[in-house]
């Protein structure tokens, strides 16, 4: 009570965090008590100096001496008659179980039993005079990432993602600093049935000084990692933090930090032993393919960071994966597809479609394939939307092979530059002429070199809508903006 009348040492946030602890451990024990007594004695006093406290919530107690024998607390709460229900030993445990089971001190209750009736009276369970320990008081994360098994690890993943499968890896830390917490992050091996729900309630869960908090802390993480699963542990956090507090506090903001750079952390270290070097060591080659099954259940879910998280849009970047005119497989990464570059080539070519046989077998990439340059295939839903917000890759433009004008720039013959102009010269009054044609339907008609065995393709402008996005607008029942192709 010192603190609270005003200690000149205790800063406000000292005793925020002790009326905090004080209310929220107290006084909600009148949600299902109409009267609570709390009898106690410290420790060194005598027995005839013990208190009595009684209050019925309404704003009014009553305080008493008291005799008590033994030093410590009592706190009897007179329970309601329609909260009876929390009288029960399951009902009880399972509280117990879920907010407190990894506080250090252990909680004690005492041991029921199955009694037999007699002459053909029903048995029952009935209370003993046996003490046993309900909670686990210890927490997982609390402990040396040495001193933590593999099994442990799958285990504790298990019971805090209701998962059947052991996580594909898993990053332990404590964070110290202005703001103090532990992280104990999981990533999945599988996706789950509602990954494309955004709607649904998606985050790690949260604990402050071990105590439990809440279940989806969305604060925490951000919406394009909400397949991760796991806990943070915070100490300057308060016991009475609510929803609305998550999204306004400056530690909650640090946190969320801390774990998007954690995670995107773990991801670029399965991406870098994906493939493992011949001469890498035992524990190297154990994450090899990790990040190709991490990426096939979860990769179309990442590349929404590139709308999302500006901060972080270099590193995702380097994250995705593609297939390509040249890997049948989703495993080219623009880093990949940079260094394979031909002399010359200016652009990291791309093509987005409904699939990638689609993809494959688009007319854009005839003269690509002809001159051997490489071209990304793109078949995600997604693919069309995050890629407006990347126009570049470590300083080299991206390029859809659908949109603009088409310039090889030095990867052109001259002599087809001419041909085209030539060519364009020549079938004038036929452009013309379909122009007028289709003037209702096509923006522009126009020659082009970018065909070799097709006799005509689709493209829009620069910074049109693509008519890839424009399919899925109108799949999704939007309107789509009203641009013509050419």
């Amino acid at each position: 009570m010192s603190k609270l009348s005003g200690d000149q040492q205790t800063d406000a946030k000292d005793q925020g965090a002790l009326i905090g602890q004080f209310g929220v451990g107290f006084y909600s024990g009148f949600i299902v008590a109409d009267k609570i007594v709390v009898e106690t004695r410290r420790a060194g006093l005598p027995a005839e100096q013990g208190v009595r406290w009684t209050s019925g919530g309404s704003g009014d107690f009553e305080v008493e001496s008291i005799t008590q024998d033994k030093r410590g607390t009592h706190i009897i709460l007179h329970v309601r008659e329609d909260a009876l229900e929390y009288l029960s030993t399951w009902k009880l445990k399972s509280i117990i179980n879920k907010y407190s089971d990894h506080i250090s001190l252990p909680i004690l209750m005492r041991k029921e039993e199955w009694k037999e009736g007699e002459k053909d009276q029903p048995g029952e369970m009935v209370v003993t005079d046996e003490w046993e320990t309900v909670n686990k008081a210890s927490a997982l994360w609390t402990r040396p990432k040495k001193d933590i098994t593999d099994e442990q690890h799958a285990e504790f993943y298990k019971a805090i993602s209701h998962d059947f499968e052991a996580p594909l890896a898993w990053s332990h830390n404590r964070v110290e600093g202005s703001t103090e917490y532990t992280q104990l992050l999981y990533l999945p091996a599988k996706a789950p049935f509602d990954l494309w729900n955004r709607d649904k309630k998606a985050g790690i869960k949260l604990y402050v000084k071990r105590v439990f908090i809440m279940d989806d802390a969305e604060a925490l993480m951000p919406t394009y990692l909400r397949f991760v699963k796991g806990v943070v542990d915070s100490a300057d956090l308060p016991l009475n933090v609510s929803r609305e507090l998550l999204q306004e506090s400056r530690d909650v903001k640090a946190i969320r930090e801390g774990n998007t750079r954690r995670v995107l952390s773990m991801l670029e270290d399965l991406a870098k032993h994906d493939v493992p070097a011949d001469d890498a060591s035992d524990e190297d080659k154990q994450d090899a393919g990790k990040y190709t099954k991490f990426y096939a259940e979860f990769g179309a879910v990442l590349k929404e960071g590139l709308g999302e998280d500006f901060a972080n849009k270099e590193k995702i970047a380097k994250l995705l994966r593609f297939a390509s005119t040249t890997s049948d497989t989703v495993s080219v990464g623009f880093a990949d597809y940079k260094a394979r570059m031909k002399e010359g080539q200016e652009a990291i070519y791309y093509v987005t479609a409904d699939s990638l046989a689609a993809a494959r077998n688009s007319p854009q990439l005839e003269v690509f394939r002809k001159k051997g340059i490489e071209v990304l295939l793109m078949s995600d839903r997604v693919d069309e939307w995050a890629l407006g917000f990347l126009h570049e890759f470590d300083g080299t433009p991206l390029q859809s092979v659908a949109k603009g004008a088409f310039d090889l720039g030095k990867l052109q013959d001259e002599e087809e530059k001419k041909a085209a102009e030539a060519a364009a010269d020549t079938l004038k009054p036929l452009l013309a002429k379909l122009k007028e044609t289709l003037k209702d339907k096509a923006e522009d008609v126009r020659i082009t070199t970018r065909l070799v065995d097709s006799p005509a393709c689709l493209v829009v402008k620069d910074h049109g809508v693509s008519l890839q996005m424009a399919r899925m607008l109108k799949q999704a029942g939007q309107a789509a903006p009203d641009s013509k192709p050419i």
